[in-house]
Parts: structure tokens; C-alpha cells; sequence
């Protein structure tokens, strides 16, 4: 299960994003917003990030119109490390060095298109391990 969020810049580019991920089988659990009115961003990266901590969610997709915000919010949350992605190539390199476990978009910076290759190379590319374990075991480290 994916924990999917999105402020209203990111509305709908999330809507699209889930349902190229339903067309796939991939189930999303919507933690908004709703709609283009006006929102803040904060409480939805929150609510998504939260999803993703707990277990609730394998992964978590969060997008506002520049992914900056929304990903700052859910790194807030303890567990969570999400990388604001704008190609694939940084999506894999987070999955592989980083074993990131949400993602963050920009709806004003990729499209649809760009967007579904984005999301399909971060949910499909595996953690390394190896010197990259370290590397992540001492980021959790510096939450405790």
C-alpha cells in the first residue's frame, strides 16, 4: 500500500498518479487534500509521512507544485526519509544509495508522463546495502 498526499498545487497530478498506480494493482490510501482549494501542504506530507512511519503504508508519494515543501514536512517525521525527485535517475540513486521511503514531485516542475517514469523507477529500484546501510543507519541514528 502506497500513503499518497498532496496540497492543492499537487492535486492533480496526485489524482493522476493514482490512478495510473490503480491501473497497475497498486493500491494508494489518499491522505489529500481533496480538491484545488487553497491548503496547506504541511498537514497532508504530515498525515501521508505518518502512514509510511507506523507501517501502515510500504511507501509514500507526496506532491505540492514544487515537492520542496511537502518533502520538508514528511522528513519532520521520525523514520521517514523523502527525496524531492524531478527524473528518474535522482529516484533510483535515492532508492539505491538512500533507501528513501517516499517521494516527493513538483505538479509545476514534471508531468504526467514524467511523473509515472519518476514513480515507477523509485517503487521498482531496491536498496544497494553494503556502505550505503552505514550511511543510513547513521541519518536514523541522528533522530534518536
Amino acid at each position: 500500500m502506497i500513503a499518497i498526499a498532496s496540497d492543492h498545487g499537487g492535486y492533480l497530478l496526485k489524482e493522476h498518479i493514482k490512478a495510473y498506480l490503480a491501473a497497475k494493482g497498486i493500491t494508494c490510501e489518499d491522505f489529500g487534500t481533496d480538491s484545488t482549494d487553497s491548503c496547506d501542504y504541511p498537514l497532508f506530507g504530515q498525515a501521508a509521512a505518518q502512514a509510511v512511519a507506523s507501517g501502515q503504508c510500504q511507501w509514500g508519494i507526496v506532491i505540492c507544485t514544487t515537492g520542496i515543501g511537502i518533502s520538508i514536512a514528511a522528513n519532520k517525521v521520525k523514520g521517514i526519509r523523502c527525496a524531492l525527485c524531478s527524473e528518474p535517475l535522482s529516484a533510483e540513486l535515492t532508492r539505491r544509495h538512500n533507501d528513501a521511503n517516499m517521494l516527493a514531485m513538483g505538479a509545476g516542475m514534471v508531468g504526467p508522463n514524467l511523473a509515472e517514469r519518476i514513480v515507477d523507477t523509485f517503487l521498482n529500484t531496491q536498496f544497494e546495502g553494503g556502505r550505503h546501510a552505514r550511511r543510513v543507519n547513521l541519518i536514523t541514528q541522528m533522530e534518536q
